[in-house]
């Protein structure tokens, strides 16, 4: 009997955090709505994480930011943010496991595509026009931002980013 109940309980523990990644990540609300944009940062004076939070203050960086269906995610420690609204704990950790990185003393800046796809990891500070120049340069955004189509003509599938 204690074995047979055992067995239970290992077979939920270890199923559990599989279970975990797929269900609770806010990053799957996001999928085919919007390219996040996550900064992981040991500390809320970090570098990277202020440079780029004050960068996205600016007007001309607020509407690029927009315009490309970008949000912004933060972790700073265990505390989980997206778009300054607080992310619950099993969220944040939820964020985490599904980016699936390693221990880094450097502050990590991740964007991911629509269709959740990291599309540029990078470790310290990053100027917002890297990512706005690496969306850009995603197939379905340059479709977005080509010339509209003949309208006798059928349009073409939509390719995910």
């Amino acid at each position: 009997m204690f074995l047979r109940s055992f067995s239970m309980a290992l077979l939920v523990a270890l199923s559990g955090p599989v279970v975990a990644d797929n269900d609770d990540s806010p990053l799957n609300a996001d999928r085919g709505q919007a390219r996040p944009v996550i900064v992981i940062a040991n500390s809320a004076a970090d570098p990277a994480l202020v440079k780029l939070q004050a960068a996205l203050k600016e007007p001309a960086n607020q509407a690029a930011f927009k315009e490309r269906n970008m949000v912004l995610y933060t972790v700073v420690n265990t505390l989980g943010k997206r778009e300054g609204k607080d992310l619950d704990p099993q969220s944040t950790m939820a964020l985490i496991r599904a980016l699936k990185l390693g221990a880094s003393a450097q502050a990590k800046v991740i964007l991911l595509g629509k269709d959740g796809e990291k599309k540029l990891e990078h470790s310290g500070p990053v100027e917002p026009q890297q990512l706005f120049s690496t969306v850009d340069q995603l197939p379905a955004s340059q479709k977005e931002l080509s010339k509209p189509v003949d309208p006798n003509q059928p349009a073409p599938a939509p390719l995910d980013d």
